[in-house]
């Protein structure tokens, strides 16, 4: 493993990933570029990418103009489209883009544009070659989640007939990019009828054979129109790198990859993991919640948050109720007091636990939100036997402080039922705030502690009055 290395009075010093982040963010914010351009001038392209995760958003194009030309074309062609139209947005000189854009082959300049806004989109592809704009507007052409959409318009393809030293010029000036691992061969109408592993080409020494007499088996055709899901799985199961890819009327248009397989069977995992769970849009509507409330204006925050607050006010007022019943019960033995906060507490803290499970269970798709109730169920059991655990410990504490089991069984008995609850409404409530369309991260915690609250004191006082009778005149 190659260590990591930061600029540090003159010389290059070991430092950890995130000491290298805060050092250059340092740097960047007193402007001494010199600084940051001699402690990335010796990084490879994975701690380059390391670095610009762990910076921000105003530092990431700063720090990428700073790295050496080499490793920018690099990291940028590695990075991804997102980041990619991230770090274009942020250049003011297009022609610093277009020198970006332009090492990328047609397939990875297309899912770079789908991330762009129209207006930069049309910029840009208006300022490539005209042989790149025709592949990539071609590839735009076609429906989306169909093969043609991500293929590499780049390959190569030769007659039946081609010598080989006419296919090896070809090759050695590698006009198909440097992922191409087969050579194709053609017919007379345009149709692939084999090809040759472009290794067994630049090894054949006879350069006067013909290379459709090196044909080894006629490969497996997929078409633009195909869908995108089942032609990966296809390159899956046959496990090989890449398959040709045949227009409408069976002419060689271009290839698919494995890598950009892999990128759609991932993309199909998890869409259909959501979409099997019902959080197909349930995703898409929390995380415009979710931007909602951190980025937008105080109106919007209140308007979401404020409702289920006051609800959490008038559930405190009600549990004030509720302890002005039982006075009594307070007058006589003030040792009932000191267990409040214990009932009210534990039930909170458990109450919180099992929907902050419960929200990341749902994100992950790991709830069938079509069987909540067993997973309902199978929470509040969890919550009984916790419940039971906490309550043996609690009740034998309050026996030994206080010297009184029946005040010592009541917290026990308390502490077990309020917990059971606890648990039950960590799980029960956040869902159905979700199906009735609110939003469940602004209203779990204040219903549930609301009714944990007024639930549990009740439950505690009831206990008290119940085993402890001569308490109450």
């Amino acid at each position: 493993m190659k260590e990591n290395r930061t600029y540090n009075d003159g010389v290059l010093a070991r430092r950890p990933d995130q000491k290298i982040a805060d050092f250059i963010h340092n740097r960047l914010r007193k402007e001494d570029y010199e600084s940051v351009a001699f402690s990335v001038q010796h990084m490879d392209m994975v701690q380059a990418c390391s670095l610009l995760r762990m910076s921000s958003e105003t530092d990431v194009p700063l720090i990428f103009r700073l790295f050496p030309k080499g490793l920018a074309a690099e990291v940028f062609e590695h990075m991804g489209a997102p980041f990619q139209a991230q770090l274009l947005e942020a250049f003011t000189n297009s022609s610093e883009a277009l020198r970006l854009i332009r090492k990328l082959e047609a397939d990875d300049q297309l899912r770079l544009f789908d991330e762009l806004p129209s207006n930069i989109t049309t910029q840009l592809l208006d300022m490539l070659p005209k042989t790149n704009q025709e592949d990539v507007r071609r590839l735009m052409s076609y429906p989306d989640d169909t093969v043609g959409r991500i293929m590499s318009p780049a390959y190569y393809s030769f007659k039946q007939t081609a010598p080989l030293s006419e296919v090896l010029h070809i090759v050695r000036a590698g006009d198909a990019g440097r992922d191409a691992v087969h050579v194709y061969v053609c017919n007379e109408d345009g149709g692939v009828c084999g090809s040759v592993p472009l290794t067994a080409v630049l090894a054949e020494k006879d350069e006067t054979r013909l290379i459709g007499d090196m044909v080894t088996a006629e490969p497996v055709v997929i078409r633009v129109q195909d869908d995108q899901e089942k032609a990966a799985r296809l390159i899956q199961r046959l496990a090989v790198f890449e398959l040709p890819v045949c227009d409408d009327d069976g002419y060689l248009v271009g290839t698919l990859r494995a890598y950009d397989a892999l990128d759609v069977i991932s993309e199909e995992v998890t869409d259909d993991m959501y979409d099997k769970v019902g959080l197909l849009d349930l995703n898409s509507r929390e995380s415009d919640r979710s931007y909602g409330l951190i980025h937008k204006g105080f109106g919007h925050v209140f308007a979401v948050r404020v409702p289920f607050l006051i609800i959490t006010l008038i559930g405190g007022m009600l549990a004030g109720g509720v302890i002005e019943v039982f006075e009594d019960i307070l007058d006589a033995v003030a040792a009932t007091a000191l267990f409040i906060p214990v009932i009210m507490d534990m039930g909170g803290n458990v109450g919180t636990q099992s929907s902050t499970i419960f929200t990341r269970a749902m994100v992950l798709g790991q709830i069938n939100m079509e069987r909540f109730i067993k997973h309902w169920i199978r929470e509040t059991l969890h919550g009984v036997g916790l419940g039971a655990i906490l309550g043996v410990l609690g009740g034998g504490i309050a026996i030994v402080w206080q010297g009184s089991p029946e005040l010592g069984l009541a917290v026990g008995l308390s502490l077990w039922a309020t917990i059971t609850i606890a648990t039950s409404l960590g799980f029960l409530v956040p869902f159905l705030l979700i199906k009735m369309g609110f939003d469940q991260a602004a209203g779990s915690d204040p219903i549930i502690t609301t009714v944990k609250d007024m639930t549990g004191l009740a439950i505690y006082f009831g206990m008290v009055s119940l085993l402890l009778p001569g308490l109450v005149s």
